[in-house]
């Protein structure tokens, strides 16, 4: 018998081992109106699948979701110089840098998150967390760390909501909005669809996805990978207008001399934050499930869970060092898988 989770609020059930394969083929669609495209942007893989009528529709739909996903990417990569993001961190510590109402809205709403979540989401980790190189296999030397780390935490940025600009406070500080950057895209692009009158839809930024209604008469089937097999789910989650987002250990990572050194770095150590494998946080926005999976995976499972059973519409996976699989208040089951 598999075990089966139930989450009451949606009355949505997780079905697991066996059930998963079926649950996910019968979730791809088979009506010739619905459209589908899938691209590489913002460092991850993004896609849209939407129904309508009209071919010629879907597709400037799909396009439109694309070229608003470059524009977000244009202004707050770190990777990219022109960025309105590199801008700032390249002057805020001489002088307050006017920015966008976009641009200070998220960098806000980011202060806010980490303040919710006692620190451990900071957009400040980038302060240490620009010193690791995941593909090279490289991370900050121990004397680069202590010196950065005075650099970590929200009471460096300061913000000024007459003027809109941002300045920072102390040397070294460098903000990195990796955290909710895509879960901000995902849910503007949903905002797009709706506002050219699409109802049913599904936009997704590595692991942030917001959904718009339901599958056409049924859930969309959203997975959760094993962290330790790529090949695998550890969960089907059937969702209909929910933002999901899950944060794990196996995205950015390299090891070495037996430690696994990964891109979730914990604002007080500026090491990578071990104390879980995944978190996958579900909710009505992608702003706020982006946020939270980063920082629920900082706290760990003890003080993560007690965050998300504090906050209303939120529920969480939480998969663990061990493998051991963690459900918020919100959701029933009968047992716990081990992965």
């Amino acid at each position: 018998m598999p075990l089966i989770v139930r989450l009451p609020r949606t009355n949505i059930t997780i079905v697991w081992s066996v059930l998963v394969a079926a649950v996910a083929c019968a979730s791809m669609p088979v009506q010739a109106d619905w459209h589908a495209e899938k691209k590489a942007l913002m460092g991850t893989e993004i896609s849209v699948q939407l129904w309508h009528e009209d071919a010629e529709v879907a597709q400037r739909s799909i396009s439109a979701v694309f070229a608003e996903m470059r524009r977000i990417d244009a202004l707050m990569s770190t990777y990219k110089d022109t960025s309105e993001l590199s801008q700032v961190n390249k002057l805020a510590l001489d002088r307050a840098v006017v920015v966008s109402d976009e641009l200070f809205e998220l960098i806000h709403r980011a202060l806010q998150f980490s303040a919710v979540t006692s620190g451990a989401f900071d957009i400040t980790y980038a302060s240490v967390g620009q010193h690791y190189d995941f593909r090279a296999g490289q991370k900050p030397t121990t004397a680069q760390k202590r010196a950065l780390l005075a650099s970590i935490g929200i009471a460096n940025i300061e913000l000024n909501t007459v003027d809109r600009s941002v300045r920072f406070t102390a040397a070294g500080v460098r903000i990195d909005l990796g955290g909710i950057a895509k879960g901000y895209a995902v849910e503007s692009a949903v905002a797009l669809l709706q506002a050219r009158g699409i109802e049913h839809a599904i936009v997704t930024a590595g692991g942030d996805s917001r959904i718009l209604g339901d599958h056409r008469g049924r859930p969309w089937g959203v997975g959760i990978r094993d962290p330790r097999n790529r090949q695998q789910l550890a969960a089907q989650l059937p969702l209909q207008d929910e933002a999901i987002s899950t944060s794990g250990d196996y995205e950015r990572y390299f090891e070495a001399d037996g430690i696994r050194y990964h891109h979730i770095i914990e604002p007080a150590t500026g090491d990578s934050a071990r104390k879980v494998r995944s978190v996958t946080i579900i909710g009505p926005d992608a702003v706020m499930t982006d946020a939270l999976s980063t920082g629920v995976f900082v706290l760990g499972v003890k003080k993560g869970m007690a965050l998300v059973n504090s906050l209303a519409q939120i529920e969480a996976v939480i998969i663990d060092a061990r493998g051991v699989m963690h459900f918020s208040g919100g959701l029933q089951t009968d047992a716990v898988a081990k992965l």
